[in-house]
């Protein structure tokens, strides 16, 4: 068993934010194209279209920014540490007096960041743990993770 308190910061948001967007679909498209569009605008000479790709390039993670500080400042639930306890039959998260579990079979997948290890519990929602809070904590979650699902449904890098 494994219990952690975390506290998600705005910044521990933002990253998560990152990641999911950046390893979706449309995230993959519009980081590709602004990359097209500074190449093909630097090759050519035009700096409209190398202005163009510049701007959608730092559009994408400005825009995350603001609606991950106004997402983190707007829910209260942000506001206060999240009481983790991973077990054998899952993860029970609680805050005051409200508890939810989940079963590991209801888990999507689990993957990590440079700063944090990110649990799926929906393809949208996810637990959020960042590394600098775990302490030494760290190895016992990634092995009760890695022990309780599947390992195509792991990708954390140590």
């Amino acid at each position: 068993m494994v219990e952690v308190d975390i506290s998600v910061s705005a910044s521990d948001l933002y990253d998560y934010v990152l990641m999911h967007t950046y390893h979706s679909t449309s995230g993959i498209i519009g980081a590709t194209a602004g990359a097209l569009c500074v190449v093909a605008g630097f090759m050519m000479q035009r700096w409209p279209l190398l202005i163009a790709g510049i701007v959608v390039l730092l559009y994408l993670p400005v825009t995350l920014y603001t609606k991950s500080k106004l997402q983190w400042s707007a829910n209260e639930s942000f506001q206060k540490p999240l009481h983790y306890v991973l077990d054998d039959t899952g993860v029970t998260v609680s805050q005051g007096e409200v508890s939810e579990s989940q079963p590991w079979e209801g888990m999507v997948k689990a993957v990590s960041t440079s700063r944090s290890i990110i649990l799926y519990t929906s393809g949208r929602n996810a637990s959020i743990f960042p590394k600098a809070q775990l302490g030494d904590q760290k190895d016992a979650l990634i092995e009760m993770i890695s022990t309780h699902m599947a390992p195509a449904k792991v990708k954390i890098r140590f």
